[in-house]
């Protein structure tokens, strides 16, 4: 079989061909395309990746090109992971909204709607051509905004885009840890959108054990959302958050916190990532070796801001682990392609699963994954509080696809200004014009 891998540049593709290395099963991947439009990334990545298959004797290959066309026939499975904008888009998104005094974070308020805006239209055209070049593959996307672009996508490719992300599954893995079970083996009961969502329960041999995490102060603290959204918090809500909720239970901390640091996190990135393609352009340069160590910095560095804004000291090493977004993707294309039933925490339409949504809209909920795709388990409703914030986001989200079909200024001040962390239409406004003013990308805002 063959994946395409879109932003084949990127630099967490390595972690996507590493697990596939792992994989020895008949049906396996046995053929990788790299498709990016930077040819430089293009080749540094391929690098990391043939010091990684290494003397591994059925390593898929690899092949790298510059052409999407090319890159999308004959994919079996397509995986997404495109940055509009780069970098350098990411940092002018947090600069524009904390000039303001909004977040600027990269999925979650006014910095997530601006990259929306300008990933929706090409993901939308990537859509497409996959519809028309490639009818029968399976896209798996990981484009942040992760449930905006999937449901975009969605409008032109049914339910053969599927949304992932490693946030749910790590801080599920982090509570059964804790609860001293086995994460592999335990039923993770999770709803709500992208970077929104909550644990509501974790099922071991049939019992609920969250209520005794939740009444055990010691062990609230031990973990990393314990310790992001404290005790106190966690049981008055009776559920432990995604870490993005943090953005919202605490957002003037975290706004200072963004705003008092010498630089935000995409401008770290951005820094970084130009030192590791820099040092790959030299031919000597220790290829895997270079590339790990750049990872180990970037993991230990995620989400400092939040940390300290909630006074805590650097991340445990048991907390540095992710859900590992490589793995949920192996393990999706292999329940798909044969037919190997599993459960996976998802993006996908809603269908009937929240009742305060319409069936097309994307959530992230646990889903069984078999041949025929992913289908969303039943799930009983959130509390209001939760629903009204889903409910809110989602309409926003709904504003921005808008926004993106009819190149409406009004359209796009409309989602700035509805979004519970910008709390202002005259902010939202000049919002649109500063990020329409750094993105060449947003010039399509130019109607009323």
């Amino acid at each position: 079989m063959r994946l395409t891998i879109l932003g084949g540049g990127g630099f967490r593709v390595p972690l996507v061909y590493g697990a596939l290395l792992g994989d020895h099963a008949e049906g396996r991947i046995t053929d990788v395309t790299l498709y990016d439009l930077d040819p430089a990334r293009l080749t540094a990545v391929a690098r990391v990746l043939a010091d990684q298959a290494g003397d591994v004797p059925d390593a898929p290959s690899v092949t790298v090109t510059t052409d999407l066309d090319d890159a999308l026939r004959g994919a079996d499975f397509v995986f997404s992971a495109i940055r509009v904008g780069g970098l350098e888009g990411r940092a002018a998104d947090e600069r524009v909204a904390l000039d303001l005094g909004v977040l600027g974070q990269e999925t979650v308020g006014a910095g997530g709607i601006a990259y929306g805006l300008r990933t929706v239209p090409v993901a939308v055209d990537i859509a497409r051509r996959i519809a028309r070049l490639a009818p029968d593959a399976w896209v798996i996307n990981f484009t942040n905004p992760a449930g905006l672009v999937t449901e975009a996508m969605s409008r032109h490719l049914g339910d053969r885009v599927i949304g992932i992300c490693d946030s749910p599954v790590g801080l599920g893995r982090r509570v059964a840890r804790v609860l001293g079970a086995d994460p592999d083996e335990a039923g993770i009961d999770y709803v709500g959108l992208n970077h929104l969502g909550w644990l509501r329960g974790l099922r071991v041999a049939g019992r609920d054990e969250l209520p005794r995490l939740l009444a055990d102060t010691e062990a609230l603290g031990s973990f990393e959302e314990g310790r992001l959204f404290g005790p106190e918090w966690l049981r008055s809500l009776g559920m432990i958050p995604n870490e993005y909720l943090h953005y919202y239970y605490f957002n003037r901390e975290t706004v200072r916190a963004y705003q008092d640091a010498e630089q935000t996190r995409g401008a770290f990135l951005r820094d970084q990532q130009a030192r590791f393609y820099e040092e790959m352009a030299r031919p000597g340069a220790p290829a895997l070796r270079t590339w790990d160590r750049t990872r180990a910095e970037r993991e230990a560095t995620y989400m400092t801001e939040n940390r300290e804004s909630a006074g805590l000291g650097e991340r445990d090493e048991s907390d540095l682990e992710s859900g590992g977004y490589e793995q949920v993707a192996l393990a999706l294309m292999r329940a798909i392609a044969l037919d190997e039933r599993t459960t996976l925490i998802l993006n996908v339409r809603n269908r009937t699963t929240l009742r305060a949504l319409d069936e097309e809209a994307v959530i992230e909920v646990p889903c069984l994954v078999d041949a025929n795709g992913a289908h969303p388990l039943a799930a009983a409703p959130l509390p209001h509080h939760a629903t009204g914030l889903v409910c809110a986001v989602k309409g926003v989200e709904r504003e921005i696809l808008a926004a993106a079909e009819s190149g409406s200024r009004a359209t796009a001040v409309k989602a700035f200004a509805l979004h519970p962390l910008v709390d202002s239409v005259n902010i939202a406004r000049r919002l649109v014009d500063g990020y329409t003013a750094e993105h060449p990308a947003l010039a399509y805002l130019n109607r009323t």
